[in-house]
């Protein structure tokens, strides 16, 4: 097997991992700024849009890089592909959301609308983690048995496990 590719399934728990410590952190940066701990808004924002556009990116390139491949080489594995494909779209929309929240955050946010930014990361991080751990079970040993081809950690999941992309 060749080791480059046996790598792409241990990428792709990296690529989660460092999603999941970015959500971790923009958590932690909502909570500074809604404590008065720290941050301002414009800042805020700029990191939760930061974190929006990576996990878009990588979403993105999964479902036009990696499960197109999978599809191919794993057939058993389309109804599960599509589920993920499907899961995508869902955390798409609660990025969209939490966007719209989160442009709404002022020094003067009320308990409900800090409740509600809270209420929203909460969502967020539990579909997050239980989407993330789905793909981890489902396509890590069939990422690790790719045939060799000239694939990219790119080029199918979207980013690297250092959020490049």
């Amino acid at each position: 097997m060749n080791e480059r590719l046996a790598a792409f399934g241990a990428e792709l728990v990296e690529i989660h991992r460092w999603l999941r410590q970015e959500l971790a952190d923009v958590r932690e940066d909502v909570e500074r700024y809604l404590d008065n701990r720290g941050g301002r808004p414009r800042e805020l924002k700029a990191h939760c849009m930061a974190f929006c556009a990576a996990l878009n990116k990588h979403h993105t390139g999964e479902d036009a890089g990696a499960f197109p491949l999978l599809a191919r080489e794993f057939p058993e594995l389309r109804p599960l592909l599509t589920k993920m494909e499907e899961d995508h779209h869902l955390v798409t929309g609660l990025l969209q959301q939490f966007e719209r929240v989160l442009s709404g955050i002022t020094a003067d946010s009320n308990a409900a609308e800090v409740k509600r930014i809270r209420g929203e990361l909460d969502g967020l991080t539990a579909i997050l983690d239980s989407h993330f751990s789905f793909e981890e079970r489902t396509i890590v040993t069939a990422l690790n048995s790719l045939p060799t081809g000239h694939h990219s950690t790119t080029e199918l999941f979207g980013l690297d496990a250092h959020g490049q992309g």
